[in-house]
């Protein structure tokens, strides 16, 4: 556990030496709540607050795809990653340090969302709402930071930024991220509820309001944690055979 939090130490300080990679997460959520929610939906108290879960697991799933695959791609191309992985401590102190500086910085990135819900809009939440929603968004994390780890192991740094960008937005508009939960566009209707995105906000919406979460869409969360689980285990066992034997 002490060479974990050493790695999580380092993970962190090695991403607030660079303080616009912590902005970055944490802006593109808070911009969205002040251009779209503010104005057209934050005198409503139900409408107000489910756009903030949105808003939260935007963030999330924004800051656990970067941070991981663009992150692990970046390191992978520094001379200090392979002697690293040589060391006898093996690889679950790396991989349990870079996930707790990940949920950190998720953090982060959530807090500007919360304090403009709170001061700008009629968002309510009880204090265990909040909670089962923070919970509903660190379970819904799971599937995007494996996604990360799949494509920062893959490919090289440059390819990471652009398949990770290829994979995010169409997954933060296709899920109904940008949308009305009460009456969404016909054509996210229809793919909302196979992409792992719908199943994270409707986890977050049942948290802090009245809402019953489609078996679809947890299914279909299930089924993309599985498969992405997969991809990350293959392409870290593939790195290593290919850098290593």
């Amino acid at each position: 556990m002490a060479l974990t939090l050493t790695h999580a130490r380092y993970q962190l300080l090695e991403t607030f030496r660079i303080p616009m990679a912590v902005v970055g997460s944490a802006f593109f959520p808070a911009a969205a709540m002040l251009f779209f929610v503010v104005p057209f939906g934050g005198d409503h108290p139900v409408g107000a607050t489910m756009a903030t879960a949105s808003m939260m697991a935007f963030a999330v799933m924004s800051t656990s795809l970067f941070t991981f695959g663009i992150g692990v791609a970046e390191d992978r191309a520094q001379p200090w990653d392979p002697y690293i992985r040589t060391l006898p401590a093996g690889p679950f102190p790396r991989f349990g340090g870079r996930v707790i500086a990940g949920f950190a910085v998720m953090g982060l990135s959530v807090l500007p969302v919360l304090a403009i819900a709170a001061l700008l809009t009629e968002a309510t939440v009880t204090p265990g709402g909040l909670l089962l929603g923070l919970a509903a968004l660190a379970l819904g994390s799971v599937p995007f930071t494996l996604m990360g780890l799949t494509i920062g192991y893959s490919l090289p740094s440059k390819a990471a930024i652009a398949v990770t960008q290829l994979v995010f937005f169409p997954m933060a508009f296709g899920g109904g991220l940008f949308t009305s939960p009460i009456d969404p566009p016909g054509f996210i209707e229809t793919i909302a509820p196979f992409l792992p995105t719908r199943g994270v906000v409707e986890l977050a919406w049942a948290a802090v309001g009245d809402h019953t979460p489609s078996a679809v869409s947890l299914a279909a969360l299930a089924a993309w944690t599985l498969v992405a689980g997969l991809g990350a285990v293959h392409a870290y066992r593939r790195d290593e055979g290919a850098r290593f034997s």
